[in-house]
């Protein structure tokens, strides 16, 4: 375990991409524990209406998730960074046991430590309902292609 997670605040746009990019690629991998690394430990978190706190907790939520968002593929996009702040915005597809597909939107605010750890996580989520032909996220499970376009390329 790395107690520095560089790039380090404060951010500018390019290091702000890259973490975000480090992020989505982190989450598309599905592994609780290797995302959990990201945070600092004792990590602060509100996703949609639960509020969590520590790399246990970040786990066992990641583990919960990934076991009832099937086919789970996240894009994020930077929003918006200053200072050891970073706004993203971002969405995911993913079906239940019944084979009903979803595109989840939503908004994060970042707070990171000296060491590029993140201290604080607010997402805001909302889930819309979609047909399997249209999804748009349709690369193999794990990250996102370099070559696959983007949110905005997208047009969401």
């Amino acid at each position: 375990m790395s107690d520095s997670r560089p790039p380090l605040p404060p951010f500018d746009t390019h290091s702000a991409t890259t973490k975000v990019r480090m992020a989505e690629d982190g989450w598309n991998s599905r592994d609780a524990t290797k995302v959990s690394l990201a945070y600092t430990p004792d990590s602060l978190w509100r996703n949609r209406s639960e509020f969590l706190q520590g790399r246990d907790a970040i786990v066992a939520f990641l583990e919960n998730k990934w076991r009832t968002e099937n086919g789970y593929r996240l894009i994020k996009e930077l929003w918006a960074c200053e200072g050891n702040r970073i706004a993203v915005r971002f969405a995911y597809e993913w079906h239940d046991t019944q084979q009903q597909w979803y595109r989840s939107y939503g908004n994060e605010n970042w707070q990171f430590s000296d060491q590029g750890l993140m201290e604080r996580r607010i997402a805001s989520i909302n889930d819309l309902a979609i047909k399997e032909e249209d999804r748009l996220f349709n690369w193999p499970q794990g990250p996102r292609p370099e070559d696959y376009p983007g949110l905005s390329a997208l047009g969401l």
